[in-house]
């Protein structure tokens, strides 16, 4: 019988029925979608592994060979730190060569973030040794926050030494804390010359956003006014640097390196310090400022303005108390009003007013009958005094505001905006200091520019003598009425002898500061020598001379006063503001009068009266003087004083004969009269005897005067013993 035969799927099965096994084939020709579908996902993994094989190689030859100089780098960042060497600011001297600003060591605390520690949990105990308020602090971190974490953080500045016996103890525990060496500002205590030198002080953030800083960084010093500001590229100096070795606790184990610092420049000034000092004193507390200049060169030898203020409380960080102080202040601390100041120049105007008139061949034929002012135009002006008939030789010495309201009407507000333009009013000056002040001088286009307005001529007369609108800087009359009396040679004022400065730096300098600067207008001699008469007889007794009082005996000296009143006769009639309403007074003075030497403005704010800065002004004048007489052996001879009387009574001991007669007196008392004069005797009565015994000889004692003998020859003539003198 046949054994069917069929096909199972299963082997175990096909055993045991004796089936055949079907055997499918490895591949199908007629292969299914989902079939394909793996197919191509498995290409796409093959090739993305490829992909990622690829990149991963791509970095690392990245990382291992274009990048390793600067793993290199960053990898001996932490092994070495950099610490700043703080290059010393260049030092100030006067044009004699004497100091007048230095340095002096001292020390700086900075926080140092790359030590891979949580700083902020270490500030309270940093703000509690260095004696810092925990809240400025953190505010002085967040300040830095956007810097480059290699950048030291300066936290304290002129660390007292206990402040740096704390962070020395506490090295392990604040290795963040860096100390660094540098040299600081040390200036005079009594703010000698403040505001001509200026200050320095940190960096600000307004500064950082300026193109003018952009070498800067956070944290370091730089000049904010006078020659510290202006000459800040040549005085800062380039800071060094030292490379130390540190563990990985930031623990300094050694040094590889020293960068040397470069100092800044020293720099002469032209200031002379005798003639600076003599100017400070001569203002005292009050409140305006002198200028001293040679017209000849333009060098500021003093420079004063007051109120002043201490540099020193800016040299290492000025509290917000005594900075709201100074700002505060309504006399103006911070402000330099000797180029700053902007007021009415009251008749000094005059000298001015005096060569237009001369020039345009006006003021050599008037005369002028003052009888107390001039109101042509319906409103009086007045004159202070009644001067009687006045011409141009006695117009400038007396004063006389009626002369030049009749002056200025003739000449017109465009003729005088003209003269006043050409010898630098309403202009800088272009001295090498910050912050100078144009000034102003009006004009009937300025009035229609600025107020849409025509000019009335009745404003002219307010001009003529210096008033209206008109505004000026103690600077500018320095250089104005000094160039007058040099003839019409008007120099640019300077605070640092030019010599000493490269060349492109003096090209840059006379770029940011422009101005009037050097210029000569020509003025006729015989105009020249009647306006600089008048000068010279400002200062010379007489009835109506203003500055008569200012008389010094023996100096050529001339000058201009001037009385800018600070509001109308009418309202001063209604306030009782006191001082305030006193009017500013001004005075400007040369020596010698004709071609000068020396030329000295001086403004007293609110003042009252022209005489005084005069006074202030003969002071300056006298001290410079005196010593360009002493320098050159040109001294005058000192009066003698009158001689001094005086008597002495001394003992003189007995020889060994007179004793053994005398018994138990073997002494002698003496006495004498005697004139000292100059330290020496140049008369003398002779000694006579005080005892009781020799009265009888007294009568005829006195003698005629001995020869002149010094106290010392007197001294060694006595002989030996107690003595007292009367």
């Amino acid at each position: 019988m046949d054994v069917a035969r069929f096909e199972c799927n299963d082997f175990r099965q096909c055993r045991k029925s004796g089936g055949t096994l079907r055997r499918r084939p490895m591949y199908s020709t007629m292969g299914n979608r989902d079939d394909k579908l793996s197919y191509v996902k498995l290409a796409g993994v093959q090739y993305g592994i490829l992909f990622m094989m690829l990149a991963l190689a791509a970095g690392l030859w990245r990382l291992q060979v274009l990048g390793a100089e600067n793993f290199r780098l960053l990898a001996e960042q932490n092994r070495i730190r950099k610490v700043p060497v703080m290059a010393a600011r260049g030092k100030l001297f006067d044009r004699e060569g004497r100091l007048v600003v230095d340095n002096y060591p001292s020390a700086s605390c900075f926080l140092v973030r790359e030590q891979n520690r949580n700083v902020d949990a270490d500030l309270p105990l940093i703000a509690k040794g260095l004696s810092l308020d925990l809240e400025q602090l953190r505010a002085t971190l967040r300040r830095y926050r956007a810097a480059p974490g290699y950048q030291p953080i300066p936290i304290k500045q002129d660390i007292s030494d206990d402040e740096r016996a704390f962070i020395e103890s506490h090295r392990n525990e604040l290795p963040e804390l860096e100390t660094v060496e540098e040299q600081r500002r040390l200036y005079s205590r009594d703010g000698f010359a403040a505001h001509l030198i200026g200050y320095v002080g940190e960096v600000s953030e307004e500064d950082l956003n300026n193109p003018r800083f952009a070498a800067y960084e956070p944290g370091d010093v730089v000049g904010k006014a006078g020659v510290e500001e202006t000459y800040d590229e040549l005085l800062r100096g380039q800071d060094g640097s030292r490379d130390v070795i540190v563990d990985s606790h930031g623990r300094e184990v050694g040094y590889l390196r020293t960068q040397h610092a470069i100092p800044g420049q020293d720099l002469k000034l032209t200031i002379d310090n005798d003639l600076q000092r003599a100017a400070e004193l001569a203002l005292g507390d009050r409140n305006g400022a002198i200028v001293a200049m040679d017209p000849r060169n333009g060098d500021i030898l003093a420079m004063v303005s007051r109120p002043s203020f201490d540099p020193n409380d800016f040299a290492v960080r000025i509290n917000r108390n005594d900075w709201n102080k100074l700002i505060t202040d309504p006399d103006h601390p911070l402000m330099n009003k000797a180029l700053q100041a902007q007021l009415a120049p009251g008749s000094t105007f005059k000298i001015l007013m005096s060569v237009a008139g001369l020039q345009e061949g006006i003021a050599q034929d008037m005369k002028v009958n003052c009888t107390g002012g001039w109101g042509p135009y319906g409103f009086f002006h007045h004159c202070d005094e009644h001067h009687g008939a006045v011409d141009i030789h006695n117009a400038i010495p007396f004063s006389c505001d009626t002369f030049y309201y009749m002056l200025g009407d003739k000449l017109g507000i465009d003729r005088i905006a003209k003269y006043a333009t050409a010898f630098g009013y309403g202009q800088k000056t272009g001295i090498d200091l910050p912050g100078e002040q144009p000034g102003l001088i009006p004009s009937a286009q300025w009035k229609l520019k600025y107020y849409h307005a025509r000019w009335y001529p009745d404003e002219t007369l307010d001009v003529a003598i210096g008033q209206g609108a008109v505004e000026a800087t103690p600077l500018q009359l320095a250089r104005i009425i000094g160039g007058i009396a040099s003839g019409g040679h008007l120099v640019r004022p300077r605070v640092v002898i030019p010599d000493q400065l490269p060349a492109d730096f003096r090209k840059a300098l006379k770029d940011s500061f422009p101005g009037s600067g050097d210029a000569y207008i020509p003025i006729d001699p015989e105009n020249w020598t009647t306006i600089t008469d008048g000068m010279y007889q400002v200062t010379q007794p007489g009835y109506f001379h203003t500055a008569s009082s200012a008389h010094l005996e023996g100096i050529d000296f001339g000058g201009k006063t001037g009385t800018a009143q600070v509001m109308s006769h009418a309202a001063l009639d209604k306030t009782t503001k006191g001082l305030i309403t006193r009017p500013n007074v001004w005075f400007v003075g040369v020596t010698p009068s004709h071609n000068p030497e020396l030329v000295v403005a001086v403004l007293w704010q609110n003042g009252g009266f022209s005489g005084y800065p005069a006074r202030i002004g003969a002071k300056v004048v006298s001290a410079y003087v005196e010593k360009q007489r002493r320098l050159a052996n040109n001294l005058e001879p000192v009066k003698a004083a009158a001689p001094a009387e005086m008597s002495a009574v001394w003992t003189v001991p007995a020889s060994k004969a007179n004793s053994a007669r005398q018994g138990s007196h073997p002494d002698r008392l003496q006495a004498g009269r005697f004139l000292v004069q100059n330290g020496q005797i140049v008369a003398s009565t002779t000694p006579h005897p005080a005892a009781p015994h020799a009265r009888k000889s007294q009568a005829s004692s006195t003698t005629a005067p001995r020869p002149v003998v010094s106290p010392s020859q007197l001294a060694a003539a006595l002989p030996s013993g107690t003595g007292r003198g009367q």
